[in-house]
């Protein structure tokens, strides 16, 4: 974790010192994650991004049985994350027709970008200071 951490230091003051980025353009970048963090901190959409991440490609009852979440909301969080580019529909004509749900390279990107910061939150960083 401390290389990681590391890494990102190092990288953030290779951007400001040699890309020319302000310390205002930096604080513009931040408020625009806000959108990204604001939705995946809301509930379910990580554990539906991380259960796309592992699994592959889901059906919608698929996602139900292992969230354990009710219809109505599944529907709405995964509308959400379609919306914001994190997940794809796929829709195989059948009959019977299928219907699956996988990540686009935005929502695989994010659970990855994701994963030292749930990693870290957890307590379970060997170096904490």
């Amino acid at each position: 974790m401390r290389r990681t951490l590391d890494g990102i230091e190092e990288t953030l003051k290779d951007l400001l010192e040699k890309q020319n980025i302000t310390l205002d353009n930096l604080k513009e970048d931040i408020k625009s994650l806000e959108k990204s963090f604001t939705l995946l901190s809301q509930k379910w959409n990580l554990e539906l991004l991380y259960t796309l991440f592992f699994k592959n490609t889901v059906s919608f009852s698929g996602l139900k049985k292992i969230l354990g979440v009710n219809s109505r909301t599944l529907s709405d969080k995964l509308k959400n994350l379609m919306k914001n580019g994190y997940i794809k529909r796929l829709v195989e004509t059948g009959p019977p027709i299928k219907v699956e749900y996988t990540l686009t390279e935005k929502g695989r990107n994010i659970v990855l970008l994701a994963l030292p910061l749930l990693y870290y939150s957890s307590g379970l960083a060997l170096d904490k200071s």
